[in-house]
């Protein structure tokens, strides 16, 4: 009967060693589609619609009207789903890291779901913005362009004209894993250097190129994130099983 109430007993214990494993998991995979999509969003732009070319504002709202359909579907996916995606991964590395720096974690996770949030709410008017835009163009061209110079730049204040709120939290994780030795210590220092250049994309004059290599080194540390939180995952579910 004893022994039998012990097993009960530690049933009911062992989920929450799984449970830690599932955030690992889901957190790497988390990790490794934020730099899918940041590379999805470079290729779109950059090469599908040749953004670089642009050089007005009634350009860029001709390539929307001709782009309506794929261009709703981007903003969705590099803005709303980004941001989806950062809540759990922002979660996991909590979990993962809220044990050797319990506060530093605390304000870190913070930060990391203001960003998310941000990032979501930039997306939102983005893809509103943009069907009224379009809308406009086929009436009043003039104000079409009005609406979009008035709306722009709240939408990348929120998402994308400054890096500050991502960059202190890539910043804040890597400080928070070096001093709790966890991950790896090269991709904490590169982290380091990645959250580093989004701050200082609030200086006017480094916005736009800091901006770019923000986003650039940010792909390799989320896929070195992801890599490393799937491993630990593994290494997790592994000393489960042993235990069972």
């Amino acid at each position: 009967m004893a022994s039998s109430t012990n097993q009960a007993v530690e049933r009911i214990e062992r989920p929450t060693g799984a449970s830690r494993w599932n955030y690992l998991r889901v957190g790497g995979l988390a990790a490794l589609i934020e730099a899918a999509i940041y590379v999805a969003g470079i290729a779109y732009f950059l090469v599908i619609l040749d953004f670089a070319s642009v050089t007005g504002v009634l350009q860029e709202i001709e390539l929307f009207v001709a782009n309506e359909t794929s261009l709703y579907a981007m903003y969705l996916l590099i803005y709303v789903v980004f941001g989806i995606v950062l809540v759990a991964l922002t979660l996991a590395l909590h979990e993962h890291l809220k044990a050797d720096a319990p506060m530093l974690m605390r304000a870190t996770t913070a930060f990391g779901l203001i960003w998310a949030g941000l990032v979501i709410a930039s997306g939102m008017i983005a893809t509103l913005a943009t069907g009224v835009v379009v809308d406009l163009y086929s009436t009043d061209p003039t104000q079409a362009t009005t609406v979009w110079l008035a709306v722009n730049p709240v939408i990348d204040g929120l998402g994308g004209g400054n890096e500050i709120i991502g960059g202190l939290w890539t910043l804040l994780v890597s400080v928070a894993a070096l001093r709790a030795r966890a991950l790896h210590r090269l991709v904490n220092y590169l982290g380091f250097v990645v959250g580093t250049v989004g701050i200082l994309t609030a200086v006017p004059v480094l916005s736009e190129i800091g901006g770019g290599i923000f986003g650039l080194t940010q792909i390799v540390w989320f896929v070195a994130l992801g890599v490393l939180l799937l491993s630990a995952g593994g290494r997790e579910a592994s000393a489960h099983l042993r235990e069972e």
